[in-house]
């Protein structure tokens, strides 16, 4: 899989560094890892509302200027982390499509207020039931 479908190729930058962790002498001489960068604020291609969400997403990999910072170096080869970040990319926008559900709000039952009442009564009886005694 190269780009997802909705994402054209120019609106992303990818730049390759050396990777972290084992791999022997490899590791210190091929820039395996990939860094894929996409503007969420700045694409023309996402729909408003898909970028709204997307950048309201708590998400660690969003900058404060609205750009998705990818890092993939789970593979050992170049070309393996550039479609592992790619899926990765697919999957984060793919989530900005989906409409949260919207919150229905309910009130508790009488029988969970009559319930929630009575256990606080019964535990007040049991600490005021302590506060006379001599715990010598």
């Amino acid at each position: 899989m190269s780009t997802p479908a909705a994402i054209p190729e120019d609106e992303l930058v990818e730049r390759f560094v050396r990777a972290s962790g084992p791999g022997g002498q490899n590791v210190n001489k091929v820039a395996t890892a990939v860094e894929l960068r996409f503007d969420i604020a700045a694409s023309p291609t996402l729909p408003e509302h898909v970028r709204a969400r997307l950048l309201a997403k708590r998400d660690r990999r969003v900058t404060d200027a609205g750009v998705l910072v990818i890092s993939a170096q789970r593979f050992r080869t170049q070309e393996r982390n550039r479609e592992d970040a790619r899926e990765r990319l697919a999957t984060f926008v793919a989530a900005g499509y989906v409409v949260p559900k919207a919150r229905v709000a309910t009130k508790p039952t009488r029988g969970s207020k009559e319930r929630r009442l009575g256990e606080k009564r019964g535990r007040s009886t049991i600490k005021r039931g302590r506060a006379g005694r001599d715990w010598d």
